[in-house]
């Protein structure tokens, strides 16, 4: 027969028993979450924004007629959609949201000859890496590396006035070298959509 004293020391061996079983399943159950939560799979997001390597796509713009110039000279041409210029007058320039693509005029007009404003053009150029790509039909095509936008293209035509002999206005458009194709339709559609003063002798190419 077990005396007061055994049946204490039984009771106290039992209680340790059940709580070293409880502590275990408690254990087992937090490894097991562990290991569910350590398997949880999670699908990255995917951009919509175009990457570094996407070029303007001519097939995606619009356009919309702007007019600047002078109240004596006005002129006007039609530009993309969305491309905003916070200046008028003789020289505006026209910035997409991004502020990656433009578009800028010059209808001050110069005496000299859009073949002699091409190769002042390209000889004045003062940027970091400078190529010229063409230089032919009143049109220069360079590029060249912005010291924070990185390599950069620019086309800059200028129309003829006076059988050739002086230059009535200059287009630009600039952007990335990956942006030629729709900068080309950018700069081809001003071009073609251009409207100048009644007497201006317009001799535009193409």
């Amino acid at each position: 027969m077990l005396t007061p004293r055994h049946q204490a020391l039984l009771a106290t061996l039992a209680g340790m028993t059940v709580g070293v079983a409880v502590f275990g399943t408690v254990l087992a159950i937090n490894d097991q979450t562990a290991d569910s939560s350590a398997t949880v799979v999670t699908t990255p997001s995917i951009s919509t924004t175009p990457g570094p390597t996407d070029g303007l796509q001519a097939g995606s713009l619009q356009y919309a007629m702007q007019n600047f110039g002078t109240e004596q000279a006005p002129v006007s041409t039609e530009v993309p959609v969305g491309w905003k210029s916070t200046v008028t007058g003789t020289r505006p320039r026209y910035l997409d949201p991004t502020g990656v693509w433009q578009l800028r005029f010059d209808a001050r007009g110069t005496k000299q000859s859009p073949d002699e404003m091409v190769e002042s053009r390209a000889n004045s150029i003062d940027e970091q890496d400078l190529k010229v790509l063409s230089r032919t039909d009143g049109t220069l095509i360079y590029t060249y590396v912005d010291k924070v936008r990185g390599p950069r293209l620019g086309m800059s035509r200028w129309l003829a006035a006076d059988d050739g002999r002086r230059s009535l206005i200059e287009i630009t458009v600039g952007g990335r070298p990956q942006d030629q194709a729709g900068l080309q339709a950018v700069l081809d559609h001003a071009t073609q959509t251009l409207v100048l003063p009644e007497d201006a002798d317009d001799s535009r190419p193409g």
